[in-house]
C-alpha cells in the first residue's frame, strides 16, 4: 500500500520542498537547459525527445518561431531569421558589418547597436537572445512540473562586460531569475571534475559554433582554481562552414552574391563537415537560380581548409599555458567542449599539442549545460554551497591612468574574482577641485598601449595643496566578471561610480597582441616608464619652486643665490623635454641641493610667523 503525504490544499508538503535550479548553455549554435535529478544532472529534451535547441529566431508577422522551425527556415527566409545571434551580443553595428561581411540581415540606420529589422519590427539581439531563453524556460518548467527558482547562465570566458550584462539582460527579459553567469570551460571542469574526481592541471578547449575558449584549470580536493584563459569571441564551427563555402564558390565558379544564397551555402557546407567526420568525402549541392550546382568534397580537401583555423587555436592555447606558467606535460587531462570538438582532425591536433588522448566521455555538445546544472543546484540551496568551491581570473589586468600617461594597474591578470581591490591617489596642482578617472584594461606601462574602458569624473573635492588630497580608487569586480569603479575622496566624502560597459568585445588578435606585446616590450616599457615618472616629477618640481619663489623668492633669495636656483629650473626645464631619464633625476638632485637654503629660510618664516604674539603659556 503506498504512503501519502498531507498537506494543506495547495502547498507542497514542507519536509519535500525543493527549489528547480537549471543550468542554461546559450550558445551561439545550439542551446540546452539542464537541472539535477536525482542527484545527476541532465539536460532536457522538448516534446519530440531533442535536448538541442537550434540557436535560430525567426520572426514572421503574427508568430515566432525559435529552434528547429526557426532554423528549417533560414534560407528561405534569411533576412527575418536570425542565427548565431550571441555573436552579436554587446557590439556595435560597425563591429558586426566589419567581421561577418556577408549577412543576409537588414539593420536599422544610425543605430549604435545592431538592430535587426524584421516584419514584426526592430529587433535587438537582447530581445532575440530572450526569446530563445524563454523557450528554454518553458521546455524546463512543462518538464519539472513547476516554476524556476533560478538559473545558471554560460558565456564564453572572454566575454567582456558589455556581452555579459546583455545576457543578463536578455534573462531578465525572459523573466528568469540569474544566479550567476558562469564561464562556459569552468562548467565543463565542473562537469569532469565532479563526475571523475580527478585532481591536477586540466585543459578545457571549448570550440562552439561561433565562439572558441581555452582554460588551464587546477583542481584539488573539489577546488576549481581557473590559472588563465584565453580565447576568441569570432572563431568557431560556423567559420568552418564559411570556409568551406568560400572554398566552394571558387572551385564551382559561382558568386553567392543574393543574400538569399549564403545561408543556402553555409546550411550545405554544415551539412558536408558533419558528414566529413565519418566519412571520406561528401556532396556539395546548392541550388541556384532553379539551376543545381554540386561538387564533392574529399576529407583531405576539409581538412587543409580548415587547419588554419585550427592552428589559431592552438597559437591560444599555446598562450593560455605560458600565461598559466605551465609546460606542455604538466596538463594531466583535456576536456573537449563544443559540437566542433566532434570534427577528427580538431581532436587529433589538439592531442598533438597536449601529448593526452582528450576527454570526451561526455557529449561534448551537454557537458557546459550538465556543468550549469551542478552549479545551480548548489545555489538554490539543494546543495551544500561548501561542496565546491569555484575561482575564476580575471584575462587583463585593470588599472587607471597617472600623471605623464602611465598606467597604475590596480588588479593584475589572472586575478581570482570575484575580487575588491583599492588604493590612494593625490592631486597634482594646488587647488584641485576634480580629478578625471580614466579605467584601462591591458599589461602595458603606457595609456596608448592599454584599451581604454571608460572615464569618468570626481568633481566637489575640497581644494587642497598638491599632494594633501586623497583619493580612494576602488575596483570591484563580481563573480559574473562584471567592473565597478568607485573614487571617493577621503577628508570630504565626495564620491563618483561608474560600472564599466565596454562597446564591443576583444578579438582574438587584440587579445593575442596585448599579451605578447607586453613580454615582447618589457624592457622598453619599464624604461619609458621610468623616463616619465621623472619627467612627471620634474615638472612637479618646476611647479613647487615657481609657486614658492614667486611668494618668497625677492624676501629670502639674494641676487646670485636667485640666479643660482634659476639656472637649475631652466636646466630642468629643458632636460623633461628630453629622453634622457638619469639626466632628468640627477637635475632634480641639482635643484633640491641649490635650493635647500631656500627651503630653509622659508621654514623658518612659517615658524616664526605661526608663532608672532603667542606667548610661551599660550603654547
Amino acid at each position: 500500500m503506498a504512503l501519502l503525504q498531507i498537506a494543506e490544499p495547495g502547498l507542497s508538503a514542507e519536509p519535500h520542498q525543493r527549489k528547480i535550479g537549471v543550468g542554461i548553455d546559450l550558445g551561439t549554435t545550439n542551446s540546452l537547459v539542464s537541472v539535477v535529478k536525482s542527484g545527476a544532472a541532465e539536460t532536457l529534451p522538448d516534446h519530440d525527445g531533442k535536448h538541442l535547441l537550434p540557436s535560430v529566431v525567426q520572426y514572421q508577422k503574427d508568430l515566432t518561431n525559435v529552434g528547429e522551425e526557426a532554423k528549417n527556415a533560414s534560407a528561405s527566409d534569411p533576412v527575418n531569421t536570425i542565427v548565431s545571434v550571441k555573436r552579436f551580443m554587446g557590439r556595435n553595428v560597425e563591429d558586426v558589418v566589419s567581421t561577418w561581411k556577408k549577412l543576409p540581415y537588414q539593420f536599422a540606420e544610425n543605430s549604435g547597436n545592431p538592430i535587426f529589422q524584421t516584419v514584426q519590427g526592430n529587433k535587438n539581439p537582447i530581445q532575440i537572445s530572450a526569446d530563445i531563453l524563454t523557450a528554454l524556460k518553458v521546455r524546463a518548467e512543462a518538464s519539472m512540473g513547476d516554476d524556476i527558482t533560478g538559473a545558471v547562465i554560460t558565456v564564453p570566458a572572454y566575454f567582456d562586460d558589455a556581452q555579459r550584462q546583455s545576457t543578463k539582460d536578455a534573462a531578465q527579459l525572459a523573466g528568469l531569475n540569474v544566479l550567476r553567469l558562469l564561464n562556459e570551460p569552468t562548467a565543463a571542469a565542473i562537469a569532469y571534475g565532479l563526475d571523475n574526481d580527478e585532481e591536477g592541471s586540466i585543459a578545457v578547449y571549448d570550440l562552439g559554433g561561433g565562439t572558441f575558449d581555452v582554460s588551464i584549470l587546477h583542481l584539488n580536493k573539489g577546488v576549481f582554481e581557473v590559472l588563465s584563459t584565453g580565447g576568441d569571441t569570432a572563431l568557431g564551427g560556423d567559420d568552418f562552414d564559411l570556409a568551406i563555402a568560400e572554398y566552394v564558390t571558387g572551385k564551382l565558379g559561382v558568386e553567392e552574391q543574393s543574400t538569399k544564397y549564403h545561408r543556402q551555402f553555409m546550411n550545405a557546407a554544415k551539412q558536408v563537415k558533419e558528414a566529413l567526420s565519418t566519412t571520406d568525402s561528401a556532396t556539395f549541392t546548392v541550388d541556384i537560380e532553379s539551376h543545381l550546382h554540386s561538387i564533392t568534397i574529399t576529407k583531405l580537401e576539409f581538412e587543409s581548409i580548415i587547419k588554419p583555423l585550427i592552428d589559431n587555436s592552438i597559437k591560444i592555447c599555446k598562450q593560455a599555458l605560458a600565461d598559466a606558467k605551465l609546460k606542455v606535460d604538466k596538463i594531466q587531462q583535456v576536456v573537449m567542449v563544443g559540437g566542433s570538438t566532434r570534427v577528427p582532425l580538431v581532436r587529433e591536433l589538439v592531442g598533438n599539442f597536449f601529448d593526452t588522448q582528450p576527454l570526451t566521455s561526455i557529449n561534448p555538445d551537454k557537458v557546459v549545460a550538465i556543468g550549469a546544472g551542478i552549479q545551480a543546484d548548489i545555489l538554490v540551496g539543494n546543495k551544500p554551497d561548501n561542496d565546491m568551491l569555484l575561482l575564476d581570473v580575471l584575462p587583463l589586468s585593470l588599472g587607471i591612468e597617472t600623471m605623464g600617461g602611465l598606467v597604475e594597474k590596480i588588479i593584475p591578470r589572472n586575478t581570482t574574482i570575484p575580487v575588491a581591490r583599492a588604493q590612494e591617489f593625490t592631486t597634482f596642482k594646488d587647488g584641485q577641485t576634480a580629478m578625471m578617472i580614466h579605467v584601462l584594461q591591458g599589461e602595458r606601462e603606457l595609456v596608448d598601449n592599454c584599451r581604454s574602458l571608460a572615464k569618468f569624473n570626481l568633481t566637489d573635492m575640497p581644494p587642497m595643496a598638491a599632494g594633501a588630497a586623497h583619493i580612494r580608487v576602488t575596483f570591484q569586480v563580481d563573480a559574473d566578471g562584471l567592473l565597478s569603479v568607485t573614487a571617493m575622496e577621503k577628508s570630504s566624502g565626495t564620491q563618483a561610480h561608474i560600472q564599466v560597459k565596454p562597446s564591443y568585445g576583444l578579438e582574438e588578435s587584440e587579445v593575442l597582441e596585448m599579451l605578447t606585446a607586453s613580454m615582447t616590450h618589457a624592457k622598453d616599457d619599464m624604461q619609458a616608464r621610468m623616463l616619465k615618472e621623472q619627467q612627471v616629477e620634474g615638472q612637479r618640481v618646476l611647479e613647487a619652486m615657481d609657486g614658492a619663489l614667486s611668494a618668497d623668492g625677492d624676501k629670502l633669495l639674494s641676487k646670485d643665490e636667485r640666479e643660482a636656483i634659476d639656472v637649475a629650473l631652466l636646466q630642468l626645464a629643458t632636460l623633461i623635454q628630453s629622453d634622457d631619464a638619469d639626466a632628468i633625476k640627477q637635475q632634480i638632485e641639482t635643484v633640491d641641493n641649490v635650493s635647500q637654503t631656500f627651503a630653509s629660510r622659508r621654514m623658518d618664516m612659517s615658524i616664526r610667523e605661526a608663532l608672532s604674539g603667542q606667548s610661551v603659556t599660550d603654547l
